[in-house]
């Protein structure tokens, strides 16, 4: 068993682990959060990121779509900055980052820091302009969500497919504009992320792009029948597309019974889910706290927390599914209220490391699950968009005339 511990230790900090998907940047914005200190009941924090060795975090910029209707690119703004700040004020500690060559440059110095990315969540951010997509990547954006819960200019979403009359989703897929964001995207060298998107627009995404694409954050339908979730279909589609699908670690994603627990206590106290929603989203003070605290423990006394294993099985699921090269970690820390037992935080993610090794995953293809895929994928994004920018300044070269020979 010590031997055991001793080779998980060591593989899990010989990578370079990378998590693609944190919600941070809103409790940086609305609580004035310091990651210096520690984060309470939250998953993020420099101490644990240390004990964690987490490598590379992608922050999420999610903007509210009811919250701040009217505004949301003014919000998004705002999240970013808040990134560069807590970037600013701790620079032994983390160091904005734009491309894989930033990513290694942070962890294989002689003084590693976790290296900050960007990931807006959500299409509604640019507000249908894709001026805003290219200034957003100039801010340092390296992904994309191309809807969240909500559809919009972009595409449908897995969040609010309607049913038809002939008993079939109504899914429409991309928009002409999402279509023409997807392909910016790869010009830009911003990876295409497909978590939150309905089935048809995943699959429009993959005819579209010229890169690999990714899933910041979802895990595996067959496993857990959510339509947040990838089914095999398109884990398979995803694999063929060179992409990576990100493990979500949220109970409502990974377990059916803690789904079926969560709905029958949403039926029986329908004001105080209500309420607790209202909590979470608003901004902080010591009252609202906790008031939220007792509202949650209400809750978490009716509705259990999944096991570990639940969130192993769609790990080891989707690997078999897609492939050991298609398959890594996106966490959704700080964005969902329910992890399952044992997963508390980043600190916990040598944990993933172990039970794969006991599972009998080799330790290099632990390390690809780790963060070596998404840099695989991420390298490509870069390479298509520098072929596709070369591509477009031989288009735009003049013509340029061959006299003909004197006779």
């Amino acid at each position: 068993m010590k031997a055991e511990t001793i080779s998980a230790q060591s593989v899990h900090k010989s990578a370079i682990v990378i998590d693609t998907h944190a919600d941070t940047p809103g409790r940086f914005v609305d609580d004035s959060f310091d990651p210096g200190t520690d984060a309470g009941t939250g998953h993020w924090d420099f101490k644990k990121v240390h004990q964690g060795n987490l490598g590379a975090e992608f922050f999420s910029i999610w903007v509210d779509p009811e919250q701040h209707k009217g505004h949301y690119t003014r919000r998004a703004l705002d999240m970013i900055d808040s990134v560069y700040e807590t970037a600013r004020r701790h620079p032994d500690e983390m160091t904005m980052a734009y491309s894989v060559r930033d990513i290694r440059a942070a962890r294989l110095g002689p003084h590693p820091k976790l290296a900050a990315l960007l990931g807006v969540e959500g299409g509604h951010a640019i507000e249908g302009d894709i001026r805003v997509l290219r200034d957003f990547y100039r801010l340092g954006v390296r992904y994309m969500t191309l809807t969240w819960s909500n559809s919009n200019e972009l595409g449908q979403s897995s969040g609010d497919v309607k049913m038809g009359d002939n008993g079939k989703p109504k899914d429409s897929g991309l928009t002409d504009l999402g279509r023409e964001a997807v392909r910016e995207m790869n010009h830009l060298g911003m990876m295409v992320d497909i978590s939150h998107v309905s089935d048809n627009s995943f699959y429009q995404a993959l005819v579209v792009s010229r890169a690999p694409v990714i899933a910041s954050h979802s895990s595996s339908r067959a496993i857990t029948n959510h339509a947040r979730n990838m089914t095999d279909d398109m884990l398979v589609a995803l694999a063929r597309n060179g992409g990576v699908a990100q493990v979500n670690f949220n109970c409502g994603f990974i377990s059916n019974d803690f789904l079926a627990a969560e709905k029958a206590y949403n039926l029986q106290h329908p004001e105080a889910s209500k309420r607790a929603r209202e909590l979470w989203l608003s901004p902080k003070t010591p009252e609202r706290e906790a008031e939220l605290e007792r509202l949650q423990e209400e809750y978490r006394k009716a509705v259990p927390r999944p096991p570990f294993s639940a969130l192993m099985e769609h790990f080891d699921h989707m690997i078999k599914v897609a492939g050991v090269d298609h398959v890594g970690i996106g966490s959704d820390f700080d964005g969902v209220e329910c992890l399952p037992e044992g997963m508390d935080g980043v600190q916990d993610l040598p944990k993933i490391t172990a039970d794969l090794l006991g599972r009998g995953y080799s330790p290099s293809d632990v390390q690809k699950v780790l963060g070596g895929n998404l840099l695989r994928v991420f390298a490509e994004v870069e390479k298509t968009a520098r072929q596709i920018q070369k591509e477009q300044a031989r288009d735009l070269r003049p013509e340029v005339a061959i006299p003909s020979a004197r006779k």
